[in-house]
C-alpha cells in the first residue's frame, strides 16, 4: 500500500496531497497514485490496492457508456457514478470530473452543479478543465469551501477547438501559454493540477514552478504523480491503447476466454453440474412425487 500523508484514521485528503508538495523529502514514496473509477466494485478494488486519488472522470463517456468523446456524457449521469464510487471507497481521496456544459455557462449555476458532487454524490473534490479563462470558477468554488483540481494541456471537452485529441505545448507560443495556464490555475486556489499530453521536458518545468502537486497523463515521469484512464490499464479501453498508457493486465482476454468456456460448458451440458444446483429433502421428494409415480 501507497505511503501516502493520510489521516489518522488512513483517510487521504486534500491537505495530504498538498503535503506531497511540501515535504517530499521527508518520505521515500511521496509520488501521488491516481486512477479512474466509474462503479463500486472496480472503486473498492482501486482504493483497496493503495490508490491515492480516484477520479471519477468524464472518460466515462468513452470507456463505458461508448462513445466517441466524453463531451456527450451529462451531468446527472456523472453524478450516478459519483454515487456508485463513492460507496466503494474507504481511504482515497474521491474527485469527480464536472462534465463538458456543466460549468460553461455562469459561474453561479456552475457552482450549483459543483455543490452537487459534493452534496449529493459525496465527491471530495471537482475536477475542471482550462487554465487563465477558468481562475474566476476555481476561485469561487475554493471560496465556498469545494476543492478543485484543475486540469491543462489536453483537455479532452476542447476537442473540436483542438481539432483532435493532439500533443500540446509544442511551440514557443504554445508552451508559454501552457505555462500561464498552470500560475493561473494555482493562484486561483486549486489544489493540484492535471497536466496532459505535453512535452516531458515542459511537464518538468512546470512541475519545478508550481507550489501544488502536479498529477502527469501523457506528461512523462518528472510531474508529482501519475493519472491512468482504468480501462486502458487493465486491457478494457479497446482495441487501441494511448501511448502515454501501459497496460499491466489483459483483462479483456479472460472475460472473453471465461465467457468461451461457460458457453461451450452451457451447449454441452457440463453446466450446471449437481454441485451447483439445489435439492429438495428426502422426505420431501417423497410426498411430492409419490402420487405421481404410475
Amino acid at each position: 500500500m501507497s505511503t501516502a500523508f493520510h489521516a489518522g484514521n488512513g483517510k487521504v485528503t486534500v491537505p495530504d496531497i498538498l503535503a506531497r508538495k511540501s515535504h517530499p523529502a521527508n518520505f521515500t514514496e511521496h509520488k501521488i497514485v491516481a486512477l479512474t473509477a466509474y462503479d463500486t466494485p472496480t472503486a473498492r478494488l482501486v482504493d483497496e490496492a493503495g490508490a491515492d486519488i480516484i477520479l471519477v472522470g468524464d472518460s466515462l463517456a468513452m470507456v463505458v457508456l461508448g462513445y466517441e468523446t466524453t463531451l456527450p456524457v451529462t451531468l446527472d449521469e456523472m453524478l450516478h457514478h459519483t454515487r456508485a464510487v463513492r460507496r466503494g471507497v474507504r481511504r482515497a481521496l474521491l474527485v469527480a470530473d464536472m462534465p463538458f456544459g456543466s460549468y460553461h455557462v455562469d459561474t453561479a449555476e456552475s457552482l450549483r452543479h459543483a455543490v452537487r458532487f459534493v452534496k449529493e454524490a459525496g465527491a471530495e473534490a471537482v475536477k475542471v478543465e482550462g487554465g487563465e479563462r477558468r481562475m474566476e470558477l476555481i476561485a469561487r468554488l475554493v471560496e465556498a469551501e469545494i476543492p478543485v483540481m484543475g486540469h491543462i494541456g489536453l483537455t479532452p471537452q476542447s476537442f473540436h477547438a483542438f481539432g483532435g485529441f493532439r500533443v500540446q505545448g509544442k511551440t514557443v507560443e504554445a508552451a508559454e501559454q501552457l505555462y500561464r495556464d498552470a500560475r493561473a490555475v494555482e493562484a486561483a486556489g486549486a489544489f493540484s493540477i492535471v497536466l496532459e499530453s505535453m512535452p516531458r521536458e515542459l511537464a518538468a518545468q512546470i512541475t519545478s514552478e508550481l507550489r501544488i502537486p502536479t498529477i502527469g497523463i501523457g506528461a512523462g515521469p518528472d510531474c508529482d504523480g501519475q493519472i491512468l484512464v482504468l480501462h486502458d490499464m487493465i486491457g478494457l479501453g479497446g482495441e487501441h491503447t494511448p501511448k502515454f498508457a501501459r497496460r499491466y493486465v489483459n483483462v479483456a482476454e479472460s472475460i472473453s476466454r471465461a465467457v468461451g468456456e461457460y458457453a461451450r460448458d452451457v451447449r454441452n451440458g457440463a453446466f450446471p453440474a449437481d454441485a451447483e444446483s439445489f435439492h429438495l429433502s428426502a422426505e420431501v421428494r417423497e410426498q411430492l412425487f409419490a402420487g405421481r409415480r404410475k
